[in-house]
């Protein structure tokens, strides 16, 4: 698919924003000015950047056949795509994520963007019964699951072989923020040290929780065991799923209450045929039935996470089997082309599956 790319930042292109609205304005007054004044209304000035951005996508939208607009995220670019529906009548959609949910979207602005929207969707179960229940009860209806999709031509299968390694590797990918339940993996990690298990452990990724897992990891003596490799390119990451015993996500719902819907990371490692332990948050149990095709623990239980771990550190044909299982899964109901099916059947004909 080939399509023009327009930025809508205010910041970067108020140059471009600022006459496209005094255009609007010009043209049709009473419109702009009501929906101006509805927006207003609703959220306050905060929003008048993301009104005057709007006001210039409804003009780039007038010079092409456009019949729907998408947005990803109930942040700036769902209040975006709302007040381009007020301003031009585009029928509008968006999909919500975890935490633009959860904690960056006021709920009443969420509650209006999901009751303008003709649909809206999610990427999990979890999250649809929280907005169809908690935000909007009348947008029940419109509120559809798609789960995002993996490309599976980006991640062959593998299955783990620890005998090539020196020692059982535990891998874990992602940001180091208090989401992904790193804290709880390095204190599994010290009770694993003690029962005299070997090990290493390998993290990838960056964040503001580095220095603090670092620090945590030297306090628990667990230095010579935890290497921090920070942020690395996709291809590094597809060599360590490979290398990987066992991928370990110990997701947890932060103090702010923000949560993973279902990381992609998760989905990676099943792809790759790397065996995973996960917790029993949000959307995870959808994408990994424990003892089936993955583990899952309670969150914030390090000493059942390092069971899990134990177990499949010590169990090369249980990690085999969960790995098969994974990789089936991924295949039958999280490759990109099937939720690619979903939107498209979605767009065409409504929310009705």
């Amino acid at each position: 698919m080939r399509a023009s790319v327009n930025y809508l930042s205010f910041r970067r292109h108020w140059r471009s924003i600022i006459p496209a609205n005094y255009r609007l304005a010009r043209q049709q007054p009473q419109l702009y000015f009501g929906c101006l004044g509805r927006a207003a209304g609703y959220f306050r000035w905060g929003a008048l950047k993301h009104f005057l951005e709007a006001a210039y996508l409804t003009e780039l939208l007038r010079q092409e056949p456009v019949v729907r607009l998408h947005a990803h995220f109930a942040t700036a670019p769902g209040l975006v795509a709302m007040f381009a529906h007020w301003l031009s009548g585009i029928r509008y959609s968006f999909t919500a994520h975890a935490r633009d949910i959860y904690v960056d979207q006021k709920p009443r602005i969420l509650r209006a963007e999901m009751k303008f929207a003709d649909a809206v969707v999610t990427v999990s179960e979890y999250n649809r019964r929280y907005l169809s229940t908690e935000i909007c009860p009348s947008a029940n209806g419109k509120v559809r699951c798609i789960y995002n999709g993996l490309d599976l031509r980006d991640f062959s299968f593998q299955l783990p072989r620890a005998s090539q390694l020196e020692l059982p590797m535990i891998l874990s990918v992602g940001r180091l923020i208090e989401k992904k339940g790193l804290v709880d993996l390095l204190l599994a990690c010290e009770l694993l040290r003690r029962r005299g298990r070997p090990f290493q452990v390998e993290i990838i990724g960056t964040g503001p929780w580095e220095d603090l897992l670092k620090a945590q990891a030297k306090r628990l003596g667990l230095t010579a065991n935890v290497k921090f490799l920070g942020a690395q390119p996709q291809e590094v990451v597809r060599g360590a799923f490979h290398r990987a015993t066992v991928f370990a996500l110990p997701c947890i719902i932060s103090g702010r209450g923000d949560r993973d819907g279902i990381p992609t990371v998760l989905m990676e490692a099943m792809a790759s045929g790397t065996p995973v332990v996960s917790t029993s948050i949000s959307g995870i149990p959808e994408l990994i039935e424990s003892g089936r095709d993955g583990l899952l623990v309670p969150p914030n239980n390090a000493s059942l996470l390092a069971d899990a771990l134990d177990q499949l550190l010590n169990a090369p044909e249980l990690r085999e089997n969960l790995a098969r299982a994974a990789r089936a899964k991924m295949e039958a109901r999280f490759s990109i082309e099937e939720s690619a099916r979903e939107l498209r059947a979605l767009f065409e004909n409504g929310v009705s599956p």
